[in-house]
């Protein structure tokens, strides 16, 4: 019998059958640990995932809420229109070649078109986007006609955003556009890509009550992207309307008056604060934006030197010139400086400090009256002196000067009211006495806006009850569930003496022979002053005065002069004298008396207003921010 013995080296090690069933137990643990975690650990995530490529869901756009004007009248309205939508069920459908044509067919910027394709590859492939919000009756003939090339085009109905009277209101109706990913990215966003939200104004100061929210048409989609079924919808549910108190016709009017100047108007009522108009020029066609405006048409609103997106009648910081010396007065009277009898001669120049301070003509002997009424420089130059730099700067403070009125606007600016601590924080030097000259007619390092100067002038006119200027109905957003600011009053009480001769003062620069004259119409009481500011030093008015460095004029208008119903500022950006400036104002106050039917007389004799006593100012009565003088 032969015996066979295999080599012991052709023999398997056992190590490798070791190590094969370890690598086998392994890899089947791997596997029963990724199938737990499969079906266990992240079974909601993927039966969502499984959900939203199952489920398509189609918005349904709220419209936004209308905005009125203070008699119903419509400034902001919404038209039916069409959104160009593009599924992506099937990425292979959209190649650069299917872009292209897409591009091409609806007028689109094809880097554009293809980069938004990129930005949606992490959202749901059932999810369409939106790349034309506002599609023309070409780009729906188109879409119809290409159905078999194009299937992964749509469209669906919304509402676009109108605005009826182009660049009327513009800065304060605001504009819309699609909401940037910063507003997406904030805590506690709910936006989402493609929803439309104010961007300025009103627009997007009342975003949330305007925006409503929108609803969701859900259906069942096959694995091809095809319908096969629908499911419960969800309404949207409209935005709220919104009734401003501008009055049409008086911000047609207002337009109107201030034509093609740069400028800003602002008229409120400062017993309520209600804004009746707000014009700043040069404007821009809201319009445009709502209709998606291109990178061109951006670039050039934002390089305009007039900037016209900007609200001069909020945002404007400009030196006020001799509207400031109703604030100069005010503090000399106030804190008995002088008494309005304070007399002194006026030779168009006056020396303190060492330098002389010239004025825009000689006036003679001239009081307080007649220093308001002809705006005496050298008059007020003596006041300041006699006052100091820092009760000029407790009483602009206290008049609403250097600090927002809180109007419901965004973006609104503080202006700047100098004080020794300023100059100290910002120039790192004591403050120089001669520069209280300047600012006591309202020249040199101090900035105010058109509203605070509305503001400013309709509360020295009421004895010193301030309003905070409004622009939406407090009760009727009380009754939409938003809470109004709690403080709209602010009392910086006056004596009757000040008053009546600020007052009387205001009076004269428009019905006598006053630099007012031109805001005069027969049988209305009016009331105002002007202002001329420099927007350079006089050096450079010098050099090249009449080609760039024309003056800003200024006006402020009240009437009746008792009780004021409505106080005008009027803004003409380098209109040159003032003079410009108070035709606009009477303009805008005639045509709000014609509007409401009304007629004030003046006073035939100048004689002073019968007004009721009030208790002396005690500055430790007022509020906080300025030191008392």
């Amino acid at each position: 019998m032969i015996e066979f013995r295999f080599p012991e080296e052709n023999r398997f090690p056992p190590w490798k059958i070791s190590f094969l069933q370890f690598f086998m137990a392994i890899a089947f643990g791997a596997l029963l640990i990724g199938y737990w975690r499969l079906q266990v650990v992240e079974h909601a995530k993927y039966v969502r995932l499984a959900q939203r490529n199952r489920i398509r869901e189609i918005p349904i756009i709220a419209p936004r809420g209308r905005i009125l004007d203070r008699n119903g009248r419509v400034l902001v309205d919404n038209f039916p229109a069409f959104k160009v939508l593009l599924r992506r069920e099937n990425p292979k459908m959209l190649t650069a070649a299917a872009l292209q044509g897409i591009a091409k067919g609806l007028q689109l910027n094809f880097h554009t078109l293809a980069k938004e394709v990129r930005e949606s590859r992490d959202l749901p492939r059932f999810q369409p986007i939106v790349i034309k919000p506002l599609a023309t009756l070409a780009d729906v003939a188109f879409i119809e006609s290409h159905r078999s090339e194009y299937p992964q085009l749509d469209t669906i109905q919304a509402s676009q955003r109108i605005y009826p009277f182009h660049q009327l209101a513009a800065q304060v109706l605001g504009y819309v556009g699609e909401v940037s990913a910063g507003q997406i990215a904030q805590p506690g966003s709910h936006f989402r890509p493609g929803d439309v939200v104010g961007k300025s104004g009103i627009e997007e100061e009342y975003n949330s009550l305007l925006m409503g929210r929108d609803g969701m048409q859900r259906v069942i989609v096959n694995s091809r992207g095809g319908e096969v079924g629908q499911l419960k919808s969800i309404k949207a549910i409209p935005g709220h309307d919104l009734r401003l108190t501008l009055d049409l016709s008086l911000q047609t009017a207002a337009e109107k008056a201030l034509g093609s100047q740069p400028g800003a108007i602002v008229a409120l009522n400062p017993q309520n604060g209600q804004v009746l108009a707000m014009v700043s020029h040069p404007a821009f066609d809201p319009n445009d934006f709502a209709r998606r405006i291109s990178a061109v048409e951006w670039n050039q609103l934002v390089n305009d030197p007039q900037k016209p997106l900007m609200n001069k009648a909020i945002q404007a910081q400009l030196a006020p010139g001799s509207v400031f010396k109703i604030v100069t007065g005010t503090a000399a009277l106030e804190t008995r400086t002088i008494k309005p009898s304070f007399s002194l001669d006026c030779r168009g120049q006056v020396t303190f400090y060492g330098h002389t301070y010239h004025d825009w003509r000689s006036h003679g002997w001239v009081n307080f009256h007649r220093a308001i009424v002809q705006s005496c420089d050298v008059y007020f130059y003596t006041l300041g002196k006699m006052l100091g730099i820092r009760k000029i700067d407790y009483y602009a403070f206290h008049l609403g000067l250097g600090r927002p009125t809180g109007i419901d606007l965004p973006g609104e600016e503080p202006g700047l009211i100098p004080s020794p601590g300023w100059v100290e924080r910002e120039f790192k030097h004591p403050w120089w006495r001669g520069e209280t000259i300047s600012v006591a007619i309202g020249q040199g390092p101090i900035e105010v806006t058109p509203i605070q100067l509305a503001y400013m002038v309709g509360g020295v006119a009421s004895g010193g009850r301030f309003v905070r200027p409004h622009l939406v109905f407090r009760h009727e957003l009380d009754a939409l569930g938003v809470d109004p600011p709690r403080k709209t009053t602010y009392d910086f009480p006056l004596r009757s003496q000040t008053v009546r001769a600020l007052r009387r003062g205001m009076w004269g620069v428009v019905n006598e022979d006053g630099t007012g004259f031109g805001a005069r119409c027969p049988g209305l009481d009016i009331a105002g002053k002007t202002g001329t500011a420099q927007v350079v030093s006089e050096a450079l008015r010098r050099e090249d005065y009449k080609k760039r460095f024309i003056d800003n004029a200024w006006f402020v208008g009240f009437s009746p002069t008792k009780e004021p119903k409505i106080v005008v500022t009027v803004l003409v950006m380098h209109g040159g004298e003032s003079s410009v400036a108070a035709p606009i104002a009477g303009e805008i106050i005639k045509a709000y008396y014609q509007e409401h039917q009304e007629k004030i007389t003046g006073l035939a004799d100048g004689s002073p207003h019968q007004i009721s006593e009030r208790s002396p100012l005690n500055p430790a009565d007022a509020s906080a921010g300025r030191a008392s003088p």
